[in-house]
Formats: structure tokens, sequence, C-alpha cells
């Protein structure tokens, strides 16, 4: 009996979804995303108006964008020809990446909130591929474990782990940090 080819899935398919389907495409695989929950949104809600006003109280040129926003990582490079990915949040400090499809190229920082789909991607898959295409930042943010996981890839640190009681620093910026404490969740 033949072997089962493997069905390898590209960009055409991912813009072939029906409306309102959303999915990522992850080594020439889809994965489809659960609508999210109101929790998950709170977090987004959160932590993208957070930033948002850092950068605009300080005139900084980096741009936030919620998800669904479409991240190709590497699009010229063969390894990454078959990854869309949709993080939560994408943080861009290089406007030359931004075109009408979303970002080409890594996002300096990267921001994932867990879903129970979608832990096996966020802490393995895409930690892998964000550290190999160059993002400087990514945050796990956990809501099941109140846990935020923090790895500065720009400085090769070891992960840092906090919780939803605690202040945490964003390494991409001197003086911006995240208070969770002041979550309601």
């Amino acid at each position: 009996m033949p072997l089962l080819k493997e069905q390898i899935y590209t960009i055409d398919d991912i813009y072939s979804l029906p409306e309102g389907e959303r999915a990522e495409l992850i080594n020439g695989q889809l994965y489809y995303m659960a609508p999210p929950s109101t929790t998950h949104q709170r977090l987004l809600s959160f932590l993208h108006l957070e930033i948002a006003n850092y950068i605009r109280a300080h005139k900084g040129s980096c741009e936030v964008f919620p998800a669904p926003f479409a991240v190709f990582l590497q699009p010229t490079s063969p390894i990454y020809e078959k990854d869309y990915l949709e993080p939560d949040l994408s943080i861009v400090c290089t406007p030359d990446k931004i075109d009408n499809k979303g970002c080409h190229g890594a996002p300096d920082w990267i921001i994932e909130i867990v879903s129970p789909g979608s832990k096996r991607q966020d802490y393995y898959t895409k930690l892998s591929l964000y550290r190999a295409a160059g993002v400087r930042e990514y945050w796990i943010v956990d809501p099941s474990k109140k846990a935020i996981i923090v790895y500065d890839m720009e400085h090769d640190e070891a992960p840092v782990i906090y919780t939803f009681r605690d202040r945490v620093k964003v390494n991409i910026y001197a003086d911006l940090w995240v208070d969770f404490s002041e979550l309601d969740i």
C-alpha cells in the first residue's frame, strides 16, 4: 500500500478561506483559529492600549497591530515560504516592512495570548520561528496560568516569568513597563 502524500498548503489556501474563518500557515500546514474568549480580548485590549499610548506619548516610530494582522516572517527565504502568522499583537518599528497585506519580515516585538487550542504553537513552534526570524522580543501571555513569559531574544537572555500581579519590563524600550496588576480578570 502506498504512503499517503502529506498535503502542503500555501498562502493561496489562506486567501481562499471562507469569510470570517481564520487560520495560520506554519511549515505548509493550516492551523485553524477558534474565536477568542472574552478574557483573551480583554488582555488584547489592555496590552494594545498600554503599548500604543506609550508610543504616542513618546512620539515613537513603532506601530502596534492587533490580530488579525498578517505577518510574513521572511517571505523571500525558502525556509519561511510556507508560513503566514497572525500574532495577537505585532509591534513593528520599521515602516518599510508594512504594506496593505501586512508585515513582511520579523516584527520587533510579538505578543501571543495563549488559548486552549494554541498552547503548543505559542510555547514551542512560534517561539522557534520568531527566534530564527529575528524577532527582538516575544511575550507569551497565558491567562490560565496568569503568567507572562518574556523572551528577550535581542540580548539572548534566558526567559523571565512574571505573574498577573507584576510590572513587566519591555526590553525593546528603556522606560516602558506594563503593570498587569491593573487588570481585573
